[in-house]
């Protein structure tokens, strides 16, 4: 399928997520339960939805001893990082140039107020007047008086100023630009004379000037440190020999940064190219040669007085960090990760969770990804935000839905949701196991929805009346396909199981997808055929309405469970049922799993923002697990809670096993075993002797068994062709039941 880019037609949901990974029990639970049950349940903690596009960082100061940043276009005071182990110098003041490297200066009027961070020492500087205030470098304050020329002020002993002005400068000159850089003890002035521009440095301990680089763009890139002075791509040393001409290097289209030592830092290209990222790259001024000093680095970077630079790099804005850069001894550089920056925030638009797994659609750059969080049996985050699909182009939402976009966690790794092209066709999308992997299959419909799906399986409800389809996306499959158009009433998905009302009221019938047939039928004791029916486990839920009886089937104790109802759709999970009241904004569980209803709050959702969707919309409920979802009051945040609810033992729902003709390390036998919860896995290979080839052990994505065997023994030496029995052994990663054994015949070759 062509994936265009085309104009969001629908309506979208303006709730926001939360923060990276991070524990914290600051959603809001309910204070009181709304009917008789068990106290309300807490949250086990939160997530936020971080953007992968790195922070661009503004430097506001920096100096010897550390530095402070905020990121652009940010009104806060910023955030000052303090560097370990720095050792402040004994004496600091304006009387010693180099101490000038860690001061801190406020403009206010016609004084400059400075201060030595490291010691503490203070002076104030007065500028004179009928002069400018230009620019600081240190200690110094840099003016310019009426007639055009520069002045150097400083602070005395006595508290007074005392004004140097700039020799040197080309008679007739006119400064456009005074500007410091990686020296306390120097500053930049461009200036222009019979319309050329010319770059050159005043020493500030004498207020002398000398022009080193004449012929440059009306507003060149400057950097500079004690050594070299470097103006639009043209560079010299600082005790060149007057007469000398600077050295001209092709440009790179890209920013200089700073001098380093011997070194120019070169960074934010303007063009990269395809399958790779930016770099801070170093070039010698002395020999020529180039290297790279930081990798996957871009945005934020700037020469510090001290003769160093700052810049920001990462593998990604979950870990994306500031870099101190300082030169070595042999005219090198040294980098050292000195601060890392929160990602920013960003909304989540959808919502899902599965077999331990939180998955969080957002948008990021020009377009939307899914993100994954993993979670503990309890609902506690245990890992950091990690990419769960390719960047995805916009959804498009039914009108008024504020659940969108539609996501169906699978209980595998995978995600299910709907996407319409420019033309107006609809697909059912599979994507979520990797940050790469998308399948499709067209509908033949438009404006439909995703009625639910487990595993290889999506149920779909297309928008025209009467149209019900099930999507397969098997393994391996390099697309999805229609296996099942049928005349559409209610249903559901349960492994390989489709559920839907039986041929009399009250009763439900089972349709094994992959035989055919009806495996069976039970019988509800309503007067009523449903209009909702859920499937999890051993349980059916069923509906007859918003104002008719509503009830849990339990097939294995084979009896029925009346179930309060409401306008509201609810979402039935492992043992119980939750649904939103929209009146008081309560979500509601009902725990079912002694053969009771219990009802109780389990949290109080946010009044704005409501969700004409319900679930996936603002909560979501894990059906192979036992944890809920929500968006809470504070911005961008999304709690976990834990049912309470005991799970059902382990158990097989599906399972994908077949005889590959050749196995090899990049093709491996690869089957899937579809449990009902999470699990550890250990799986054996052995001949037909009984003799143990291969032993795998994992951990299920989601509650999928995905093992990999590539074709050889423990030994690493290839396997014998022929036949082997496989013996799969998973045990419930809740520590809830038995451990499942499953056992069958592969041949290979």
């Amino acid at each position: 399928m062509t994936r265009s880019r085309h104009e969001v037609i629908r309506s979208r949901r303006l709730a926001t997520a939360v923060v990276a990974g991070a524990v914290a029990l600051t959603c809001a639970g309910a204070t009181s339960p709304a009917q008789a049950g068990t106290a309300v349940l807490s949250p086990a903690g939160l997530v936020t939805l971080r953007s992968e596009e790195p922070t661009f960082v503004n430097y506001l100061w920096a100096g010897a001893s550390g530095f402070q940043w905020r990121p652009r276009n940010a009104a806060s005071l910023g955030t000052w990082v303090g560097y370990p182990g720095f050792v402040p110098p004994a004496h600091a003041g304006p009387d010693d140039l180099a101490t000038g490297t860690d001061v801190v200066c406020t403009v206010a009027g016609a004084e400059v107020t400075q201060q030595h961070r490291s010691t503490g020492v203070t002076a104030t500087v007065t500028v004179p007047a009928g002069q400018t205030y230009k620019a600081v470098s240190g200690w110094s304050v840099l003016t310019q008086d009426a007639s055009g020329t520069p002045h150097v002020l400083r602070a005395a002993s006595d508290g007074s100023t005392t004004d140097l002005p700039v020799t040197g400068l080309p008679t007739g000159a006119r400064p456009t630009g005074y500007l410091p850089g990686g020296s306390v003890r120097r500053a930049a002035i461009v200036y222009v004379l019979d319309g050329t521009t010319s770059v050159g440095l005043v020493d500030l301990r004498g207020g002398t000037f000398r022009t080193y680089v004449t012929g440059v763009a009306a507003d060149p890139p400057v950097r500079f440190n004690d050594r070299w002075l470097v103006a639009d791509w043209k560079y010299i040393g600082v005790d060149a020999a007057p007469g000398t001409r600077p050295t001209g290097m092709t440009p790179w289209g890209a920013e200089l940064v700073a001098v380093v030592g011997d070194q120019l830092l070169i960074g934010n290209p303007t063009f990269v190219q395809g399958g790779t990222k930016p770099a801070l790259t170093a070039r010698s001024l002395t020999t020529g040669e180039t290297r790279t000093v930081l990798a996957d680095s871009s945005g934020g970077m700037g020469p510090t007085p001290d003769g160093g630079a700052l810049a920001t790099a990462g593998p990604s804005s979950l870990d994306w960090n500031v870099h101190r850069i300082t030169p070595t001894a042999d005219g090198g550089t040294a980098t050292e990760k000195v601060a890392q920056i929160p990602a920013d925030r960003i909304r989540a638009e959808g919502l899902a969770v599965a077999g331990g797994e939180l998955f969080l659609d957002g948008r990021q750059g020009n377009g939307h990804r899914i993100s994954g969080f993993a979670l503990d049996a309890t609902g506690l985050p245990v890992g950091p935000q990690t990419r769960r699909s390719p960047l995805l182009a916009d959804p498009t939402c039914l009108t008024g839905d504020a659940a969108c976009p539609q996501l169906e966690a699978l209980g595998d790794g995978h995600v299910a949701h709907l996407f319409t092209d420019s033309t107006g066709h609809e697909y059912v999308i599979e994507t979520g196991l990797d940050t790469a992997s998308l399948l499709n299959v067209p509908t033949g419909d438009s404006r439909g929805r995703i009625a639910g799906g487990t595993g290889r399986y999506v149920l779909y409800n297309g928008g025209t009346p009467g149209v019900q389809k099930i999507a397969d996306f098997p393994r391996g499959a390099t697309s999805g396909k229609i296996v099942l158009s049928r005349n559409r009433t209610t249903a559901a998905l349960w492994g390989q199981v489709l559920w839907t009302p039986g041929s009399t009221k009250g009763s439900i019938a089972g349709h094994d997808l992959k035989t055919g047939s009806t495996t069976t039928t039970v019988v509800t004791g309503a007067r009523c055929t449903p209009t909702d029916i859920q499937a999890v486990n051993s349980r059916l839920y069923w509906s007859c309405g918003p104002s008719g009886p509503a009830g849990i089937y339990d097939r294995a104790a084979k009896r029925n469970i009346p179930v309060p109802t409401g306008p509201s759709p609810a979402r039935l999970g492992d043992g119980f049922l939750v649904r939103e009241n929209r009146t008081t904004h309560e979500l509601l569980l009902t725990d079912v799993h002694t053969g009771t209803a219990q009802t109780h709050v389990v949290a109080v959702l946010p009044t704005t923002d409501q969700n004409t969707g319900a679930s996936n919309g603002r909560w979501a409920v894990d059906r192979f697990g036992g944890q809920i979802a929500y968006l809470g009051a504070t911005y961008g945040q999304v709690c976990i809670v834990p049912s309470g609810v005991p799970a059902s033992p382990l158990a097989q729902m599906d399972a994908q096993v077949y005889s590959p003709s050749v196995i090899t390390r990049s093709a491996p036998w690869s089957p899937v075993w579809q449990l009902n919860k999470p699990s550890t896995w250990t799986l054996t290979l052995a001949t037909p002797s009984g003799t143990v080839r291969r032993t795998l052990t994992g951990t299920s994505t989601g509650a999928a068994v995905r093992p990999a065997w590539d074709g050889t023994t423990d030994s690493g030496a290839a396997a014998a062709t022929g036949r082997y029995t496989w013996k799969l052994t998973a045990r419930p990663r809740d520590g809830q039941g038995r451990t499942l054994p499953l056992t069958g015949t592969m041949t290979l070759g």
